[in-house]
């Protein structure tokens, strides 16, 4: 088979080159920053692996291939299987009672149980749902063992300007947002985060407040440290995070436990998340291109699945039906 270009370095096309190199074939990675930093939509996720709880909000698709994520995920980078909770303040619990019919896979906590959970939301918290099979892990360290165990198989990121109609053979295009001219379909959700340092406060798993408005995540990063997240805005505009939403993650975070008032702001993010209009991640061949795109707000939780069913797609097409020249 000609030589597969990978274009993207982010989560998906990271994974791809995993995926490739595990049906026998050596691809090359292009991205037009390097590396993944913070450049990348990849670079401000949460980390969660948590199909269930997505599960209120999405297809069932995403939550049937998102249980495999863990698994894989396991074999690049360290994985905290330590579940997610979720709880709502006493005026929002009928949010709870929503989000419960809505998932799958949790039992119901009461105070005692939460505080057995996380002692240090005891007691402020009164009612739960605990979804204990579900993971979260440290995206950064993640795609940078993902880089590592691509190089220690010989595959390393170019950072190189390239399109796909100027590419020869076979390409996986898993630009994002970035491939929207040819995905008209294809839009931005943009998305902020709040990274603060609170070492007087210990999480071991994944935290979500519910709120009509305002629903919030909170992700333990070790060492004092708590990813809060994130905003979901229909925007394509690129910035720094607003001031509006700064204030949105502060104070549900404050709502969830008040000493978050006092924590260090280590660093605030934004990024456009690429999205199709059922906000489900697709494969689409075009010409000898296969676009690998649309993940949303599920990025890690999807993209060892698409891109497994993308590698393998490459590698039992014959040349000329899949990879065919415009």
């Amino acid at each position: 088979m000609a030589e597969v270009t990978v274009l993207g370095a982010g989560v998906a096309g990271l994974w791809a080159a995993r995926e490739l190199l595990a049906q026998g074939i050596t691809p090359r990675v292009i991205d037009r920053a390097g590396a993944p930093g913070p450049h990348g939509c990849s670079w401000w996720a949460g980390g969660m692996l948590a199909p269930q709880c997505e599960g209120a909000v999405t297809e069932p698709i995403i939550v049937r291939h998102g249980a495999e994520a863990a698994h894989a995920w396991g074999k690049v980078t360290e994985l905290q299987r330590k579940g997610t909770l979720v709880l709502a303040l006493e005026r929002d619990r009928a949010e709870l009672d929503r989000f419960a019919a809505r998932t799958e896979g949790h039992r119901q906590v009461n105070a005692a149980e939460i505080a057995e959970l996380e002692p240090h939301l005891a007691p402020r918290h009164r009612r739960g749902l605990f979804f204990e099979t579900e993971a979260h892990l440290d995206p950064r360290r993640a795609l940078a063992d993902l880089v590592a165990a691509l190089e220690a198989d010989g595959v390393t990121v170019q950072c190189a300007e390239a399109l796909p109609e100027a590419l020869s053979g076979p390409v996986l295009d898993c630009r994002g947002f970035a491939a929207h001219d040819v995905l008209p379909e294809l839009r931005a959700v943009r998305g902020e985060m709040v990274l603060l340092r609170a070492p007087e406060i210990e999480l071991s798993r994944p935290v979500r407040l519910l709120h009509p408005r305002h629903p919030l995540y909170i992700v333990p990063r070790g060492g004092g440290l708590f990813m809060l997240g994130a905003t979901q805005i229909e925007s394509a505009a690129r910035g720094p995070v607003t001031a509006r939403s700064a204030l949105e993650l502060l104070s549900a975070a404050y709502a969830l436990d008040p000493r978050f008032g006092e924590a260090e702001i280590v660093e605030f993010g934004s990024d456009l998340r690429p999205a199709f209009p059922d906000n489900v991640p697709r494969i689409t061949p075009r010409g000898r291109v296969l676009h690998l795109n649309g993940l949303f707000r599920h990025g890690y939780l999807m993209a060892p699945t698409l891109a497994r069913q993308a590698a393998a797609f490459i590698a039992t097409s014959e040349k000329g039906d899949l990879f065919h020249e415009d």
